[in-house]
Order: C-alpha cells, then sequence, then structure tokens
C-alpha cells in the first residue's frame, strides 16, 4: 500500500489519536520517511498536540457557568408552552432580521438623507392620507411617470440623432468648402506660372 500526500494527511489525524494499525501504520511510516515535506508537517503536528497534552487543565470560573446556564435558551419547549417568554421569543424571532443594527442605521441614513434633499429642494412635506394610499391612484402615478420616462428618452434619441446630422451636414459643407478654397487657390497659382515658350516675343 502506498500513501500520496493527500492520504498522509487524512491518516495523520488517526495517527495522532493512536488508531493507526497494521499496513496503514506502515504504509503512513513508509511515506513520512520518503516524503521530507510531509515529514516535517507530521513533527509540527504531533509536536503542537503534545504541547496540548502538558498544558494544565484550566477550570472555568462557577459564576460563568451559571450565568451560561442563565442566558442560554430554553429551546422549544418554551414555544409550546406559550407565556411571555415564548411570545417574546416569537417576536424576537420575527423581528430579528428588521430590527438588525445595519439594517436599522441603513434605514436611518435613508430617511436622514431624503429629508435633507427634501429640505434643500424646497420639496413640500406634507403628511399621507387615505387618498394617497389608494392603488388606483398609485398605479396612475407610476404609470404616468413611465409615459413621461419613456417619452422624454425618445425625445432625447431623436434630438440627439438630428444634431449628430446637422454636425455631419456641416462637415460636410465645411470640407467641399476647403476643397473648392483649395482648387481655386491651385488654379491661381496656374495662371500666375505662365510657362515662357507662351510669353509673348518682345516687339
Amino acid at each position: 500500500m502506498k500513501l500520496n500526500c493527500a492520504e498522509f494527511e487524512i491518516l495523520l489525524c488517526d495517527a495522532v489519536d493512536g488508531q493507526l494499525r497494521g499496513e496503514a501504520r506502515e504504509a503512513f511510516e513508509a511515506h513520512r520517511t520518503s516524503c521530507a515535506a510531509c515529514a516535517e508537517y507530521a513533527a509540527d503536528v504531533l509536536g503542537a498536540t503534545a504541547f496540548l497534552e502538558r498544558v494544565a487543565t484550566v477550570e472555568p470560573p462557577k459564576e460563568l457557568v451559571t450565568k451560561i446556564l442563565y442566558d442560554a435558551p430554553r429551546g422549544p419547549q418554551s414555544l409550546a408552552k406559550g407565556g411571555a417568554g415564548g411570545l417574546r421569543s416569537l417576536l424576537s424571532r420575527w423581528l430579528g432580521p428588521v430590527l438588525a443594527p445595519k439594517l436599522a442605521m441603513g434605514m436611518a441614513m435613508t430617511v436622514l438623507s431624503l429629508s435633507m434633499l427634501a429640505n434643500v429642494f424646497k420639496v413640500p412635506v406634507r403628511p399621507l392620507s387615505a387618498v394617497d394610499l389608494d392603488p388606483v391612484k398609485i398605479w396612475v402615478s407610476v404609470d404616468d411617470q413611465a409615459h413621461r420616462a419613456w417619452n422624454r428618452a425618445v425625445k432625447y434619441y431623436e434630438n440627439l440623432r438630428l444634431v449628430f446630422e446637422i454636425q455631419s451636414r456641416l462637415q460636410e459643407w465645411t470640407e467641399q468648402e476647403e476643397m473648392e478654397r483649395q482648387n481655386q487657390l491651385r488654379n491661381e497659382a496656374e495662371k500666375l506660372s505662365v510657362p515662357s515658350s507662351e510669353a509673348k516675343p518682345l516687339q
């Protein structure tokens, strides 16, 4: 039986507990002598285990044990019995995620930010009424805002396309004018440079 490093690490737990017997122990010792990395790893683990065995056992204080037993949850029996303890445990289980510190602080910061923005932009604040919570009114408001946002996006796209077309047309006109100006300058230069063969003879 031949072990690899992964199998050696698995058998190392049994070796620490003294549970290796027979062929497994022989294969463990053979791999330990042939692999330097695994031998060093085994020496570290066995050394740490031996050190922990030499450490004195610490007795916990009696007050700590009493406090743990007093504060430990009483389990599902209290819910079955009902009473104040069961109701309190049930409410804490339901409201625990909502009253978590991170979520509560996040909600508080959100409300504070919204109130500061409303104060800066002078948004009129009024208390909610039953009419504001009407589902039909809420749906109409959301639908109206969605249509307005869609119309704004369409108008923005159309304006952007119009601006792009105008810029492209202006660029074409500018290039065309530049080409015409260069052709005109070239023609004038050709007229000024008359060849000597075409010059009129002096009388």
